[in-house]
């Protein structure tokens, strides 16, 4: 199997490397900056599950030529507009996307472009990050790959099987997913009331429950989104509720959004839209009273415009 890795940052570089392990020919389309890294230390994963280091085969984001099997599309939200430029040449009649991208919204852009058929859904619970050296570091033993057909379409739930099958011969938990588009919801569920929370209150979870309101903060924010999702059709129940409520109310919890880093740091861009502002634009349509998603949101386009501004 062919596939094109779109960036080899934290999630794709992790999950290219997972692939090569399984056996595919993989080739990853990154930035000069990137390509030049790869190219002098070769591609470095440390993980709980399994050191890499290989050479890899890259190529320049902007010249990609000739089709693949797959597209693991891993770039953030805001530079998908590039990306399905990048992309294009890649798509054959055969080939299909697998994206790891946060939100919704992102597929509907991708749909229009491509087709729903050949736009699987994914949906990865993995921590990793790059080091200062441009190394994969893979933070916690966690490693869950969910995907699947977004429809009944048989080409797309044949390369869904094919796709599956080839990744579950890698370290991690690997689940082909008979409603892939139910667990993507549930992730932006528990993603966009996280990144809400520890964005606008600067702090992890188990600093927000250390205060007198934080837990019913939390709770309020976790009810906000639950609502929303449930109006578009996707109630957040069973595993998916249960993990949200292990991730957001354990006063224990360390977790904080990479979007709440992201801001610590003062210099990055952030997938605000993707992550919150969908989801409140979806609460607005349905007549949803939001105070904390506003909140956020606020705050998180105040950062956005900041960032935005001539320095």
């Amino acid at each position: 199997m062919r596939i094109l890795v779109l960036g080899a940052g934290a999630i794709g570089g992790y999950y290219g490397a997972r692939l090569l392990q399984a056996g595919a020919e993989v080739s990853f389309a990154v930035r000069p900056r990137r390509r030049e890294i790869l190219q002098r230390n070769g591609l470095v994963v440390r993980s709980p599950l399994g050191d890499v280091r290989q050479e890899v085969h890259t190529i320049d984001a902007g010249q990609i030529d000739g089709t693949y099997d797959v597209v693991l599309l891993a770039c953030k939200g805001y530079d998908l507009a590039e990306a399905i430029d990048n992309i294009a040449p890649a798509i054959g009649s055969d080939s299909v996307i697998l994206p790891f991208l946060n939100g919704l919204g992102v597929y509907d852009v991708l749909d229009r472009r491509f087709g729903r058929a050949r736009v699987l859904g994914g949906v990865a619970y993995i921590a990793t990050q790059l080091d200062s050296e441009g190394a994969i570091e893979h933070l916690a033993p966690a490693d869950v790959v969910m995907l699947g057909a977004r429809s009944d379409n048989k080409f797309a739930v044949d390369a869904a099987e094919a796709l599956h099958a080839l990744l579950r011969t890698s370290e991690g938990t690997r689940i082909l997913s008979p409603d892939i588009t139910q667990a993507l919801w549930d992730k932006w569920a528990m993603l966009a009331t996280g990144a809400a929370m520890t964005c606008l209150l600067g702090a992890n979870i188990a600093q927000i429950q250390a205060s007198t309101s934080g837990r019913p903060l939390i709770e309020r924010a976790i009810a906000e989104v639950e609502a929303i999702a449930s109006a578009q059709g996707h109630p957040i129940r069973g595993e998916g509720a249960e993990r949200i409520r292990k991730l957001l109310l354990d006063p224990a919890s360390q977790w904080k959004a990479s979007m709440a880093r992201d801001m610590a740091q003062a210099a990055r861009r952030i997938e605000h839209e993707e992550i919150v502002g969908d989801m409140l634009r979806l609460g607005r349509r349905h007549g949803h009273d939001t105070p904390l998603l506003d909140a956020a949101y606020t705050l998180l386009q105040i950062y956005a415009n900041q960032q935005a501004r001539p320095s």
